[in-house]
């Protein structure tokens, strides 16, 4: 039985994923989705007009922001290379810190940029960035403009969480991670590619799960490490078939 790479994270991201996986693992892989959160809208545009850049922590944070502004002037910190390629895409300049969230604090202080600005993200942040920059003399103002709502996993992903074949489960976000594992406590061999130490931090201890963190917090790293983490689930495949 070979392994299933399951895809948890938000739509559109979950099927770019999923396309950009298969183009790596190949066309007989087998790939599943079931998005544990869904991304809606919340509260109101803040006013921008003193806003001289825009800190964004997420690629839904530059579609939010796209679909309810018409500002596209303002310069973007972006958190990596992911969101900085949605935000030029919409006709922003941005910069990518490459990185987390302390990357993008260091590299706004770096470049001496004072404000003010205002971090755009959603409900759920993985740190506080506006908060960092204040500390540090900066600027700095955020607004809630999305929230993550939880979604049911599909009964297909709890029967392969709970069956016997090996899993791949990227994980995205700490959010993710966590609406997953408050649903299921999967019995499958999981490989667990997640995307940073703070996701590797939210897996719960006791399961049966190798946890792989990649080198840098993005999406291309993720289906950088893909191959190798896909021949770790077929490795447990053949550990089983020889007991």
């Amino acid at each position: 039985m070979a392994p299933t790479l399951l895809i948890t994270r938000p739509q559109p991201g979950s099927a770019e994923f999923a396309n950009a996986a298969r183009a790596v693992l190949g066309k007989g892989a087998v790939i599943e989705q079931s998005s544990v959160m869904k991304i809606v809208a919340q509260g109101d545009m803040p006013d921008l007009r003193d806003i001289r850049a825009l800190i964004l922590t997420s690629r839904q944070g530059v579609a939010q922001f796209i679909a309810r502004s018409n500002r596209r002037d303002l310069p973007v910190y972006a958190v990596g290379d992911g969101t900085a390629q949605a935000a030029r895409a919409a006709g922003l300049k941005a910069v990518s810190a490459q990185g987390d969230a302390a990357d993008l604090v260091a590299r706004v202080l770096e470049d001496g940029t004072w404000g003010p600005m205002i971090h755009l993200r959603g409900a759920y942040a993985a740190g506080d960035v506006a908060g960092a920059l204040q500390t540090a003399g900066v600027d700095a103002r955020e607004a809630v403009i999305y929230a993550q709502q939880s979604v049911p996993l599909s009964k297909m992903a709890i029967n392969l969480l709970n069956g016997e074949k090996p899993v791949v489960l990227p994980l995205f976000s700490p959010r993710s991670s966590k609406l997953l594992f408050e649903q299921v406590m999967p019995r499958a061999p999981l490989v667990v590619l997640a995307i940073s130490k703070a996701v590797a931090q939210t897996v719960p201890t006791g399961l049966s799960a190798q946890v792989r963190v990649v080198t840098r917090p993005d999406a291309d790293a993720m289906l950088d490490a893909l191959p190798d983490v896909w021949e770790q689930a077929n490795r447990l495949e053949g550990d089983r078939a020889a007991q």
